[in-house]
């Protein structure tokens, strides 16, 4: 598949890129894609969850009342769990949630999201750019000009650039990674994959 690459201002440069059928044009594989975005969800848990138990509750050493004659249940500790104010029952402790996935399921399912995105049309390939100094205005004119300013855009970028990052990470509606680090879940969760020229090549070289 060949697609046009667009210029900053929205217009067709008159080039195009032939797309390597091995990454953006296989059969998807739906569960290679859920094992995916189930382990990077679960990876970015902290596991930092936790309720005191009875033992750890402050105070409780001393027995409420009187074992006998009050007419109430004997109790031996304020803290009980099925007092107020008392320590919790089975509650939460802190855990690891990491989990871990095999290289070629992970890379099977970047490329079936990005196949997925080239199916719908979903992909798009601007040339080059960068800026002098951050400045949103300079970026969501881009957006506007590729009538992607209302849409949830994932900007693929060939190597980090700063200024173009502190650009866009206050919109709403763009995420900025560099190709080599994006996700299944990156690609599944934005409707559109904005690459630049040059990541491209850095996608194929990938898989």
């Amino acid at each position: 598949m060949e697609l046009e690459v667009y210029k900053k201002d929205g217009t067709l440069s008159g080039e195009k890129i032939t797309l390597a059928p091995g990454v953006f044009e296989i059969a998807p594989n739906d569960h290679a894609i859920y094992q995916a975005v189930r382990v990077y969800l679960a990876n970015q848990r902290q596991g930092t969850h936790k309720t005191k138990t009875v033992s750890e509750v402050s105070g409780g050493g001393k027995k409420p009342y009187k074992q006998k004659k009050t007419g109430r249940a004997r109790s031996g500790s304020s803290r009980s769990p099925l007092w107020k104010g008392g320590g919790t029952i089975f509650g939460p402790v802190p855990r690891d949630y990491s989990m871990s996935l095999p290289d070629k399921v992970n890379k099977l399912a970047r490329k079936s999201a990005i196949s997925y995105r080239v199916k719908e049309s979903d992909v798009k390939i601007v040339e080059d750019f960068s800026f002098e100094s951050p400045k949103t205005k300079d970026i969501v004119s881009i957006l506007k000009a590729l009538k992607l300013d209302d849409t949830k855009t994932l900007l693929l970028l060939s190597k980090t650039d700063s200024i173009v990052y502190k650009s866009g990470r206050n919109l709403p509606n763009l995420q900025i990674l560099e190709a080599n680090k994006v996700s299944a879940y990156d690609i599944m969760k934005n409707k559109v994959i904005l690459f630049q020229k040059s990541a491209v090549e850095v996608i194929e070289k990938i898989f």
